[in-house]
């Protein structure tokens, strides 16, 4: 079993470019189903923040292909990648 607060800490990474993609920020959830439906990775700051953030990106939860130790392994087509 896996905590969310140990999958925030995880990398996500893309396997169809190797580009790392952030960490989760937020989970959504279908409670009808007791599932995750998709993870949220927070977009990034920019210039420290003042200026707004990218936009954030949703993986939806049949794109995850591993959950490694120390990474989580999604596949996305470069135009389902946001930011």
């Amino acid at each position: 079993m896996v905590k969310t607060s140990e999958l925030r800490t995880k990398d996500v990474v893309n396997v169809t470019d190797g580009r790392r993609l952030g960490f989760i920020g937020d989970l959504e959830l279908d409670l009808e189903q007791g599932r995750i439906k998709a993870m949220v990775i927070l977009g990034t700051g920019r210039f420290l923040g003042l200026l707004g953030r990218e936009r954030d990106t949703v993986i939806e939860w049949s794109h995850i292909r591993k959950i490694g130790h120390d990474v989580i392994l999604v596949e996305l087509a470069s135009e389902e990648v946001l930011g």
